[in-house]
């Protein structure tokens, strides 16, 4: 079928975090919110008639999780990605951030340094100071509007941790790593003894001929040293069902994983996230396939628009996910004043770049999974905004 991604659906007042939390984030409701990272379009229709389905049947008790479960996963990463995995090392949880922030806890100790790649999605920072470990940077630098990996610090840093949080592909610089990339970031923690927690939540969103390399398809030698956190919420607008799938080198990773949950007695999905996980998967490629060709398009639009009305500031074109890293320096702001012009000079809603990495300033990130006149809209607000700046 043909989905129409044009269409603007009011999400106000429908408990939607991006809509009905803008006065909490923002301090006011009057802007476009072009923020947390879930779009603005409804969902594939094979899985909107299996949840359907399922509300019909009008009883919502425990939920077994079915032998086709993982199954599904197993048979999107293969013929996505190429990669094949023993379902019998799979775990499910609810969602990747929960998963990481239990590996992390189970996999190290109170102190111990867990690296990350800034700048990043912010929860990494939160997921190592919340568990009592210590952050560890590498800080990605910036060349010609393309971010790479700074390796010398990379392996200092590395000789010092105990894990390391990979964000392949990377939020929110929406880099996809390249094979020599990914194995030389690995052989690097083999040779320190770092387990790499490859958090892969965006790599069915890729673009312009790029194409996602699973950190534990790398080599069998590898594999033995990765702990993979996929979902499809990021890929089907599912982020509220919660519910992701993490795959282990070995049983009794797993098991201890699997341990930490039973503990909380949280280990079922509910009622509706196991259908939805398993229609996307079985048969949501259709409508992906018409979302990437619509997401190109809003990356051009605002990449072109910028380039010709708002020089001042640069847009990096992703590889990977919705999300748009906007270089803001040229409009010389601290990044109080520029949160503040965002909010109430352009009248938009993004997330404020330091978040990011928090020695990095003049940042902004923007959500571009949205109806084309919506973008429009916002960045015209922006342009009107900049140009009534003093000379």
């Amino acid at each position: 079928m043909k989905y129409n991604f044009d269409e603007v659906i009011d999400r106000t007042g429908n408990r939607s975090a991006k809509y009905d939390e803008r006065n909490k984030k923002f301090g006011t409701y009057d802007v476009i919110p072009l923020w947390v990272a879930d779009m603005d379009f409804r969902t594939a229709q094979p899985i909107i008639d299996a949840c359907e389905q399922k509300a019909r049947e009008g009883i919502w008790g425990y939920t077994s999780r079915p032998e086709s479960y993982f199954q599904a996963v197993q048979n999107w990463e293969v013929r996505r990605n190429g990669w094949k995995q023993d379902t019998e090392l799979m775990s499910w949880s609810l969602g990747v951030v929960p998963a990481m922030n239990a590996i992390v806890r189970l996999f190290s100790e109170p102190e111990d340094k867990v690296l990350i790649q800034t700048p990043v999605y912010p929860e990494f920072y939160e997921i190592v100071e919340h568990s009592g470990r210590q952050v560890a940077e590498n800080q990605l630098v910036e060349s010609e509007g393309r971010w790479q990996i700074d390796f010398d610090d990379f392996a200092r840093k590395a000789k010092e941790c105990r894990i390391f949080l990979l964000c392949s592909p990377h939020n929110p610089i929406g880099r996809v790593w390249t094979k020599e990339e990914l194995t030389k970031m690995a052989e690097i923690c083999i040779e320190n003894d770092v387990l790499i927690v490859s958090d892969e939540i965006h790599s069915d969103l890729i673009f312009n001929g790029c194409r996602h390399i699973p950190t534990a398809s790398l080599s069998e030698q590898i594999a033995k040293h990765v702990i993979t956190c996929i979902s499809a919420t990021k890929t089907f607008n599912l982020a509220g069902l919660q519910a992701s799938t993490t795959i282990f080198p070995d049983y009794e990773m797993k098991e201890r994983f699997d341990r930490f949950w039973s503990s909380m007695d949280i280990h079922r999905n509910n009622a509706f996230s196991s259908v939805a996980m398993e229609a996307a998967y079985n048969s949501g490629e259709e409508w992906l396939e018409q979302l990437l060709e619509y997401l190109q398009g809003n990356f051009d639009y605002v990449c072109d628009f910028c380039e010709k009305w708002i020089p001042q500031i640069r847009v990096n074109r992703p590889d990977a996910t919705y999300l748009m890293w906007l270089d803001c320096r040229e409009l010389h702001m601290s990044d109080e004043e520029l949160r503040d012009f965002f909010i109430h000079k352009a009248g938009l809603g993004l997330n404020e770049g330091r978040a990011f990495c928090r020695t990095l300033s003049g940042y902004m990130r923007l959500n571009a999974a949205c109806p084309r006149s919506t973008l429009e809209k916002a960045m015209h607000q922006l342009k009107d905004a900049v140009d009534g700046l003093p000379l």
